[in-house]
């Protein structure tokens, strides 16, 4: 088996007496989508820093494509290929579509002090942010305000921008946040194809899209994991059950 592209190795964090990670190890393989679930408050958001460079782990390592990034920031881990996602959109409202996504371009060449309005001109940046918009659907968006979007076209512009990076992996951090079902559904067939192109770890809540995409399942409860496995894996596991899953159904 090839090395993984990610890998989180033993890392734990804590707050004064809160351990919100507890050594925590979990590695994302070509080609796959594995799903990081748990219930509100078991430390899903702090790893999901510690991964992409917002936040640095008290004990333990975080490896991307071979290399320890432990100690990188988010946009030299962006810059190696760690494309991310975010729960609370980052997106600038008041630029166009195409504005944002060359942004995310200008950002993978590190060129984001350069001015701006001669950069629209840059017909390599344009041309990587107008394939990065095709591949998403918002071709047609492209000179509208972001702002106008819908929220599910924000989230396909999200993933635009990301795509421009040439990401060796993505981190998605609930995606399906906010959307309808139209648009959970769209959005669940893309992250499909897009797999092929560069792993996803994704976070989600919405358990339909995790047992749909996911080829594996990791839980996390209070800081810790308490199983990796297959979908068919983790619907079984009597632990889960009771400390998430069941939690799901009951609150139906």
């Amino acid at each position: 088996m090839t090395d993984p592209i990610l890998d989180v190795r033993g890392v734990s964090k804590s707050f004064g007496a809160l351990q919100a990670s507890d050594n925590v190890s979990l590695n994302l393989r070509a080609g796959e989508i594995h799903a990081l679930i748990g219930p509100n408050g078991a430390g899903k958001s702090t790893l999901i820093k510690q991964i992409a460079g917002n936040m640095r782990p008290d004990s333990g390592s975080i490896w991307f494509n071979g290399e320890d990034v432990t100690t990188l920031d988010t946009v030299a881990r962006a810059r190696r290929g760690l494309g991310r996602t975010f729960q609370i959109s980052s997106l600038a409202m008041e630029h166009t579509v195409l504005q944002n996504v060359m942004l995310g371009a200008l950002g993978h060449d590190g060129g984001v002090m350069r001015f701006f309005r001669p950069v629209m001109k840059d017909h390599a940046l344009l041309n990587r942010a107008m394939a990065a918009l095709e591949r998403v659907g918002l071709v047609d968006q492209a000179r509208k305000r972001t702002a106008d979007l819908s929220h599910g076209q924000r989230r396909q512009l999200e993933v635009a921008v990301a795509l421009t990076l040439s990401p060796k992996a993505f981190v998605m951090d609930e995606p399906m946040a906010g959307l309808g079902a139209e648009g959970s559904r769209a959005l669940t067939g893309f992250l499909d194809t897009l797999r092929g192109e560069a792993p996803i770890l994704l976070v989600e809540h919405d358990m339909d899209v995790v047992f749909a995409l996911a080829d594996r399942i990791s839980v996390l409860v209070y800081g810790a994991l308490i199983a990796t496995g297959t979908a068919d894996e983790i619907r079984a596991n009597p632990e889960v059950r009771i400390a998430y899953l069941g939690e799901e159904e009951d609150g139906a």
